[in-house]
């Protein structure tokens, strides 16, 4: 254009391309700006869901040292130091970020900390974040993001420290900082202007809260390295706890009342000599109180409680299993349960449990002795109370909203109708069950065994014995890839393939969420289950 004198429509023609050019450049900006707000929403949503994953984390721990109070508390102790780091680090990043965006879009500090990502302004603008991370020298020594790395830095050594060094090869905690890191040209950079150089607020705002993402998984993958390293050498198997087995809980008085008490473990390899310590009449038994209770002694490999039946009403026990552990210390595993006695002028007793469900048959044994069947009458005070004849039990039904109901039972003796007496019950609603894949409800599971169970599946509670089934009919598949949050439904109880394709791609510490459970009972009435929470191995 600058060899000839144009033309006015030459010229017009001119500028117009260059408004046209002016133009497409800008569409293209804003469709990078928007695929930055799709990165940035999927990892605020990799945030949120993380707040459960590191609450489970901390009570598993608690648990655990409920249990080993001396053993675990160095361990629980390093783990609230991780705490205490991590929250510093997130406020730290957090910080950066908004003294970014305040800076770029000239507000106030305090503006800037309630701003979104849709509220940006400059979401384009460069220049002023480049400037603010990484200053005026070639090294970007100068800027926020030099500080920032050594930050990270700092927080990965401090992190690092908590486990032993014989554990520490197994962590992956991310963050990392060293690179190599290369231009387009393939010359080397170092990490600020790898990422913060010549690059948009809308990114570094991403950036920014991809690395408070990372904090949460390292934070969770030291507490349960802790966790794992406080047990590791406690046991060949992976979990033991104390179980009470007894033979009924109801009784009559002058009756005896007998139970098994067992230390349950995944690994018969390893048979460890417990020793059982109860008492009578308590909710729990502090191990200071051990002088104080009953020693049960074993016989024949097995540990037996039997208790007199003494005394009408509820009657309640507890103790705890001391068991020594291939590292020579002792931990105790405490349990407590109760039973029923009755006199023995009358018998009204759930054949499963003590308590009434709504929405199920709950059989009822209900006799007094010296009296035929057919000469007792009972009666229930909310809903329906019906003989089963070919199983020679009675069956009640208690209706929606009922929380208690009362067995009365009279019986004809000698040709007069007699009040025998009364019994109540619990009701409850029946509970939610638990979904489970690969025999995990939560925490570390192997990639193959995921992929080998292919599906869902709905367990009800261990305590609740009815035969109540409930079918998984619906879930949804969360998990991070890179910058970006996938969802995967699925319309049934199995895993899909488009499902299964993408756990095949997952690497060690990748998280899978899945959630929007959705159950259907044999009523025909839907529930939904709480959200699954899977670490790969």
């Amino acid at each position: 254009m600058a060899r000839h004198k144009e033309t006015p429509r030459q010229k017009l023609i001119s500028m117009m391309y260059l408004v046209l050019t002016a133009m497409l450049a800008l569409n293209v900006s804003r469709e990078v700006i928007n695929g930055y707000s799709a990165v940035n929403d999927s990892v605020l949503a990799t945030i949120k869901n993380f707040v459960q994953v590191r609450k489970n984390t901390y009570t598993n721990f608690e648990k655990e040292y409920a249990l080993n109070k001396a053993e675990v508390k160095p361990f629980l102790d390093k783990a609230k130091v991780a705490m205490h780091l991590s929250d510093g680090m997130r406020a730290y990043i957090a910080n950066v970020r908004n003294e970014l965006v305040a800076a770029t879009e000239r507000i106030p500090l305090d503006s800037a900390k309630h701003r979104t990502f849709q509220e940006l302004k400059k979401k384009d603008n460069y220049t002023i974040p480049t400037n603010f991370l990484i200053g005026s020298l070639e090294n970007g020594s100068a800027g926020k993001a030099r500080e920032l790395k050594q930050k990270i830095i700092a927080y990965r050594h401090s992190m690092i420290n908590l486990i032993s060094p014989k554990y520490r090869s197994q962590l992956k905690l991310g963050l990392e900082t060293d690179g190599p890191y290369r231009d387009e040209a393939g010359k080397k950079q170092s990490w600020e202007f790898h990422y913060f150089f010549d690059i948009p607020l809308a990114a570094d705002v991403t950036i920014l809260n991809k690395l408070i993402s990372e904090v949460n998984n390292a934070e969770v993958e030291v507490v349960n390295g802790l966790l794992n390293e406080s047990i590791a050498e406690d046991f060949k198997y992976d979990r033991i706890e104390a179980k009470v087995l007894p033979k009924t809980n109801y009784l009559f008085t002058g009756d005896q009342y007998e139970a098994e008490v067992i230390v349950a473990a995944y690994d018969t390899s390893h048979s460890p000599s417990p020793s059982v310590y109860f008492m009578r009449g308590v909710d729990s038994l502090p191990v200071s109180r051990r002088d104080n209770a009953i020693n049960v002694a074993r016989q024949n490999g097995r540990l037996n409680l039997k208790i007199p039946a003494s005394g009408v009403g509820l009657q309640k026990y507890a103790g705890f299993v001391s068991v020594p552990t291939n590292s020579g210390r002792v931990r105790n595993y405490h349990f407590s349960s109760e039973y029923y006695v009755a006199q023995p002028s009358l018998t009204v007793s759930a054949t499963n449990m003590n308590v009434l469900y709504i929405g199920v048959s709950n059989p009822l044994s209900i006799s007094v002795p010296g009296i035929p069947k057919d000469n007792i009458y009972p009666t229930i005070s909310s809903g329906t109370l019906r003989l089963d004849r070919s199983k020679g039990e009675w069956v009640a039904n208690v209706p929606i909203g009922c929380q208690q109901a009362t067995v009365s039972v009279s019986a004809k003796i000698n040709g007069t109708m007699r009040r025998i007496g009364t019994e109540n019950f619990r009701v409850k609603k029946v509970p939610d069950p638990v979904s489970f894949i690969a025999n995990k409800k939560d925490g570390f599971v192997n990639r193959d065994d995921l992929i080998e169970a292919g599906k869902i599946i709905a367990k009800m509670p261990n305590d609740f014995e009815f035969d109540y089934t409930f079918k998984i009919i619906s879930f949804k598949m969360s998990m991070q890839r890179g910058f970006v949050m996938y969802h995967y439904e699925s319309q049934s109880e199995n895993l899909t393939d488009e499902m299964i394709q993408q756990i095949r791609k997952t690497n060690r510490g990748q998280i899978i969420i899945f959630e929007d459970i959705v159950a259907r009972g044999p009523d025909g009435g839907s529930r939904t289950l709480s959200p699954l929470i899977v670490i790969i191995k």
